[in-house]
């Protein structure tokens, strides 16, 4: 059973050296970083999230983040994988009724044998649902519950899994979108290694196929017809996670950076100059810089995180504005570090031409920047209007 007490720092800083430890030859490999990830099982951190009356840690999203951003510094695609475990368990806590009985089955064995679950949702043809559309993932009705029928791409985690959350439409006349949970070994299901990324290569990333995979009737959250479904408190927490989650990891990704540079200015003495290049006004300058949008990413999620506390649609805003703000701080931050380094900063000797293909990628997640600052200024010009 995964251990539901917090981590000490302590504990945290050696679990990410044993993850840095690893993390180059993943990347090079691209291949699922499972040392790492038997390192966190062997944390007893996986079932951070899941609720105590099941076993788990019970931890917020505060909490979770905390942990998570320790887990990035060391390996950020071992992170990212994690954080879709610890956002099923926020997400589902407050669920009632069948769908959370549903949720409770993946939770049970999150606790039991530090089981990883996926969801599953960008498609081929549709991308990613947040920017509107319906799921070409069909499900249709079959003796005992639902066969699955589809291919969901960039499914962080793929190979890895134990289980999955597929969104899918119903084969209804009227067609209802909910979230199918499907065990990765199930008959039906395959991986289709399609993953050749600039960075986060650990994730694997690859397609999933379902081709006629049987689901149960009771292992269902949330069938609605589009749209129509209220924003529930789960939805909130879903919501806040995902927005959250993404700036950690990357502010984790740009820490690393920091912490290799550091040394490097340090150790490295040309011998025109007679001194290491930390001695130089210009390299102070610049480093400073790196230290102060650290600094500001520290304050963004520490004020960010309280506010999602309250787990209000106002909180999400901030959070959405959180990542936004943090994750361009963090691929500025790489930027300048690349800058004082130069070619051996992108030589594959070193980890910053790593951390700098890594923090790219933090550019793609949704929700994006063009759609977090729209709704942002629709949402205070609208403000405005209604403050006449």
């Amino acid at each position: 059973m995964a251990d539901s007490r917090m981590p000490t720092d302590e504990a945290l800083v050696a679990l990410t050296g044993q993850l840095a430890a690893l993390a180059a030859d993943y990347d090079r490999s691209a291949v699922f970083p499972a040392r790492c990830i038997d390192h966190i099982r062997d944390a007893g951190l996986v079932a951070l999230t899941v609720c105590t009356d099941l076993g788990g840690g019970g931890a917020g999203i505060a909490a979770a983040a905390h942990v998570l951003g320790a887990v990035a510094r060391g390996d950020p695609s071992s992170a990212l994988i994690l954080a879709m475990t610890y956002g099923f368990g926020l997400k589902t806590r407050m669920l009632k009724g069948d769908a959370r009985a549903a949720a409770d089955i993946v939770l049970r064995d999150v606790v039991a044998r530090s089981a990883l679950v996926g969801e599953f949702r960008v498609e081929p043809d549709l991308g990613t649902p947040a920017r509107g559309g319906l799921p070409a993932t069909i499900a249709r009705r079959a003796a005992g519950g639902w066969r699955i029928f589809g291919r969901k791409t960039y499914a962080t985690g793929s190979i890895g899994l134990d289980w999955c959350s597929v969104l899918a439409r119903t084969d209804e006349d009227a067609p209802r979108i909910g979230r199918f949970l499907v065990r990765v070994e199930a008959p039906g299901v395959a991986v289709e290694e399609s993953w050749d990324h600039l960075g986060m290569r650990a994730t694997v990333s690859h397609d999933m196929v379902f081709d006629d995979v049987l689901v149960g009737e009771a292992d269902v959250i949330g069938l609605d017809l589009p749209g129509t479904a209220a924003l529930t408190t789960d939805d909130v927490a879903g919501a806040l996670w995902n927005a959250l989650s993404i700036p950690v990891i990357y502010h984790g990704v740009a820490q690393s950076a920091r912490d290799w540079l550091g040394g490097y200015l340090n150790d490295r003495a040309p011998s025109n100059l007679g001194a290491s290049l930390a001695t130089l006004p210009r390299v102070q300058e610049r480093f400073g810089e790196i230290e102060t949008l650290l600094l500001a990413n520290d304050l963004i999620l520490r004020s960010a995180m309280a506010i999602a506390e309250q787990a209000t649609r106002g909180s999400i805003e901030t959070a959405e504005a959180a990542k936004h703000l943090v994750t361009a701080n963090a691929t500025k931050a790489v930027g300048i570090a690349l800058e004082l380094t130069g070619n051996p900063g992108l030589s594959r000797r070193n980890p910053l031409e790593r951390h700098y293909r890594d923090v790219m990628c933090s550019r793609i997640h949704s929700p994006q920047s063009d759609t977090i600052l729209r709704n942002a200024g629709r949402r205070a010009l609208e403000r405005r209007v209604a403050a006449r």
